[in-house]
């Protein structure tokens, strides 16, 4: 219960960071033309700080990607928003599955998540960095975890050892709570 507590958090997390993300995005497409104007106006101001760091911002890949980033068009900046409120959507269902400990949110977790894989491993193959590790560690961890434990798509036993798991444990918890209760009341003599 803890560890699907967590992934639902998690995956809130994630919701929330996409949200921000795209607001942005949209706020930002229709000045983007206003954004580029002021970046190349003050480009060459950081150019002293950058050589007395020593940094090249000619060669910097991230000013290269926030000068591609001025070449789309309001439309793809549009795309690009609803995609990414889409991505939270997925993930804020996830979480409300999760967090309910319902199945049908473990098995879309399991879903969602694994679709997002051969991406997070294309990603890593081109840089690896410690936040696409982490990332991708966890996802594929939430995959496994959640087939072998929760016995999806048939594993370790399918939804009969999963139900039977499920029952016995509700059984022993109501034979514990009615002993428990038992226990508590005084006996009439």
């Amino acid at each position: 219960m803890i560890i699907m507590r967590a992934l639902a958090v998690e995956r809130v997390v994630r919701a929330v960071i996409f949200t921000l993300l795209a607001l942005g995005v949209f706020a930002v497409r229709g000045t983007h033309g206003k954004l580029q104007k002021a970046f190349e106006d003050e480009l060459p101001l950081i150019r002293p700080l950058a050589n007395q760091v020593g940094w090249n911002p000619d060669n910097s890949k991230l000013l290269h990607h926030i000068d591609q980033a001025f070449s789309l068009s309001p439309t793809t900046l549009t795309w690009i928003a609803i995609g990414m409120l889409g991505y939270a959507a997925i993930e804020l269902i996830e979480a409300i599955g999760l967090w309910q400990l319902a199945r049908w949110g473990e098995y879309f977790a399991v879903i969602a998540t694994s679709v997002f894989l051969p991406l997070e491993i294309y990603e890593i193959t081109e840089k690896v960095t410690a936040f696409r590790a982490i990332a991708l560690a966890i996802n594929i961890a939430a995959v496994v975890w959640l087939l072998w434990s929760k016995r999806l798509f048939g594993l370790n036993g399918g939804a009969a050892a999963y139900h039977a798991d499920h029952n016995a444990a509700t059984l022993l918890a109501a034979e514990q709570a009615a002993l428990g209760l038992a226990d508590a009341t005084p006996c009439a003599t």
